[in-house]
């Protein structure tokens, strides 16, 4: 589990920002049909971004966060992993996720990201990005490598090598069609300096324009308003991935 239940984006709300947002229901290529909540600025948006929830699929902090980019001038949509199996009704706080992350699939999840990209494109946002935290964050890279047209693909914490047998970003870089960054938990248990520097490696064999930044004693889910002690860190990190998108859906 990534964040609590009552966890926030530790993002400044932008008061008297001109925004709408609706609760969608999205199908993919293969007839799925899967829950999403859309953010909007209401001045026609340039650059839209995909959100990737972690492991418990969207939930509050996700619809969040995807207001906040909406007050920066961003169209967003966060997206839910597990219409397959669980529908696309909203879900309570007892919701037992991990029976449904073992059935999803990354091919699966990348047609669910295609729908999200081909709602956007229907907005009119020339520029596309993936922003993913944790299981999501692992997504959001391959979604650079899944033949999206993506401008750029984000991801916090994300693990970024081979696991249990599935390939990861690393040994998909040759694939990876966007820049990507990276920025990762110093103090992460479970994604060490091995893996961030396999991934830092095989990005550079493959000429992927990157940036990885690993936040020195952050822990995982260190994005997350109620970490006070990693305020610093949370900063520096929504600084990076605005200027990312602002750079890349620029040029």
């Amino acid at each position: 589990m990534c964040f609590e239940l009552d966890s926030l984006p530790p993002i400044p709300v932008i008061s008297g920002a001109a925004l709408s947002h609706d609760e969608l229901v999205l199908e993919a290529r293969d007839g799925n049909r899967f829950a999403a909540f859309a953010a909007l600025p209401d001045d026609p948006a340039a650059a839209g971004v995909v959100v990737l929830p972690d492991v418990r699929g969207l939930y509050r902090f996700y619809e969040e966060l995807a207001l906040r980019f909406a007050e920066r001038g961003f169209a967003a949509v966060a997206i839910d992993y597990f219409g397959r199996s669980a529908g696309v009704a909203r879900r309570d706080d007892d919701f037992d996720y991990m029976p449904h992350v073992l059935e999803t699939k990354p091919d699966l999840v990348q047609e669910d990201v295609a729908a999200a990209v081909q709602h956007l494109r229907g907005l009119d946002c020339g520029s596309i990005f993936t922003v993913g935290f944790c299981f999501g964050g692992r997504n959001s890279w391959l979604a650079a490598a899944s033949g999206h047209g993506l401008s750029g693909a984000i991801g916090f914490y994300g693990f970024p090598t081979e696991r249990n047998g599935v390939l990861g970003p690393a040994e998909r870089a040759s694939e990876i069609g966007a820049p990507i960054l990276a920025l990762q938990a110093g103090a992460d248990q479970h994604i060490t300096e091995v893996e961030n520097s396999a991934f830092e490696a095989a990005l550079s064999a493959a000429g992927v324009e990157h940036e990885l930044v690993v936040y020195d004693g952050a822990p995982h889910s260190f994005f997350d308003r109620k970490q006070e002690e990693f305020a610093e860190a949370s900063e520096d990190a929504w600084s990076r991935t605005l200027k990312f998108i602002e750079r890349l859906s620029a040029s």
